[in-house]
């Protein structure tokens, strides 16, 4: 971990799926307002959800199975960790946490001398839709990390090198409230091990909480591994043991209340827990929905 730069921001994370369209279902029915599909050129797309935070969730498919197929023998990190995690995981889940930058090379560089990186940086350009139908042009460039004994999860940083002059706000506007997202819970058998590989890639020191959690603090939300054992005492829900994976989002709304309603409406599967609402993995959904109010 570097002294002398701050952490690096939450940017996205990235949602495996195999149907956009049940994705897209099922986001709709928790309360989200769900992005137009967007393509990339190495044969993966995208339906997303936007926060009015800046960070948002990218449930992902494969579209084109010829252009990833290429994409992976071309040693695109992206899509050759995403089929990796889709062989060994199935087709849906939370594969990635992605963190802003404004420096990729010099992520890459950092992540090189380390020893996390995952692979070569990754620029590519996608055409971007806002709700109103305006189109634009976003540029991307991306640095690759990940640890040699967590095959199930990996890590990047997003430098929008061209960021489309378009309106999200109606994009930002969920019925269930959800403003932000607030932190992200990985589950290991032994979270402390972990703390070297997270200080590398967040910027940030992870540092023991309460019962065996170890939390890294970011500069809009929050990591916190834990171990399976803890994580089903706080939410009632099972999660793999062994390799770290990342099993649970935790949302800020503006009104549990709200919240609450929308879910039985939708008749949604849910516990209310501990001043939360915790909604259990589905198609499309992939990980752990937890709601909490701001």
């Amino acid at each position: 971990m570097s002294t002398s730069a701050t952490p690096r921001p939450l940017d996205h994370l990235v949602l495996p799926t195999a149907d956009l369209g049940i994705a897209r279902e099922r986001l709709s029915a928790l309360g989200f307002t769900v992005a137009p599909i967007g393509v990339h050129p190495f044969g993966t797309e995208n339906a997303c959800v936007y926060l009015s935070d800046g960070t948002f969730l990218e449930p992902l498919v494969v579209g084109d199975a010829a252009k990833a197929d290429e994409a992976v023998a071309t040693k695109n990190v992206f899509v050759a960790r995403d089929r990796q995690f889709r062989v060994r995981n199935g087709e849906e889940g939370l594969s990635a946490i992605v963190f802003g930058t404004e420096d990729a090379d010099a992520d890459h560089k950092t992540f090189v001398d380390a020893g996390v990186s995952a692979g070569d940086r990754l620029d590519f350009s996608r055409p971007f839709k806002d709700a109103s139908g305006k189109a634009d042009m976003a540029s991307f460039r991306l640095a690759f990390a990940a640890e040699t004994d967590a095959p199930d999860a990996f890590f990047f940083t997003c430098e929008r090198a061209n960021v489309p002059q378009v309106d999200r706000s109606a994009l930002q506007a969920h019925a269930n409230g959800a403003k932000r997202l607030a932190s992200i819970i990985a589950c290991v058998d032994d979270p402390a091990s972990h703390a070297r590989f997270f200080e590398a890639v967040a910027n940030a020191p992870a540092l023991p909480a309460a019962n065996g959690v170890l939390q890294v603090i970011l500069p809009n939300a929050a990591i916190e591994l834990v171990d399976p054992a803890a994580f089903k005492a706080d939410t009632g829900l099972g999660a793999p043991a062994g390799n770290l994976r990342l099993v649970a989002i935790v949302f800020g709304v503006a009104s549990l209340t709200q919240t609450n309603k929308i879910l039985r409406a939708n008749v949604i599967e849910f516990d209310h827990r501990d001043n939360r609402l915790i909604v259990p993995a589905a198609p499309g959904q992939g990980a752990i929905f937890i709601f909490e109010e701001l």
